[in-house]
């Protein structure tokens, strides 16, 4: 059961979608790295109110999804929103799931730090399991502002800890 002091870090995609599917083959290779101890990686798969466990359980969530949204292909954005307005107007085909989530999490006063990384992708006809060359050349540098933005997460835990003490 995920723990309140732990960041989560979830993957959202559609995996047989190609490109669709970025957040989860993010995920996927994530959950291969050597993270620290307070970091769980979750393949998410399509969204939705399944995901609410995990948005209640976690205090501080990485997601990492794909969207539409007219940037050339593989452009990488970091967004942190607090309302469900705040997600990019294009997000990929479970937007509507997750837009709806962030808002039931804010009526139940539960909504954690949401650190949304998004990546621009072409277009949602793909059908595959591989990522376009585009996208997957953008894979090490997404993979690096995750890993960034957990030792910035790490490093502020730590300072919090010190100023409690």
């Amino acid at each position: 059961m995920p723990q309140q002091n732990k960041i989560l870090i979830l993957g959202i995609g559609n995996y047989l979608m190609g490109d669709e599917g970025v957040g989860v083959h993010a995920a996927e290779r994530l959950q291969q790295e050597n993270l620290p101890s307070y970091v769980d990686v979750v393949d998410g798969g399509t969204g939705g109110f399944h995901l609410l466990g995990y948005f209640e359980g976690y205090e501080t969530i990485i997601l990492i999804d794909a969207t539409l949204d007219n940037n050339p292909n593989g452009t990488i954005r970091l967004i942190k929103p607090r309302f469900a307005q705040d997600f990019p107007k294009a997000m990929s085909t479970h937007d509507i799931g997750l837009k709806d989530m962030v808002s039931a999490l804010q009526f139940m006063g539960k909504m954690p730090v949401i650190h949304l990384f998004v990546m621009s992708i072409e277009s949602l006809q793909q059908q595959g399991i591989t990522l376009t060359s585009d996208i997957e050349k953008a894979m090490p540098l997404l993979m690096t502002k995750i890993k960034t933005l957990l030792t910035n997460l790490g490093q502020e835990a730590k300072q919090k800890e010190i100023l409690a003490a």
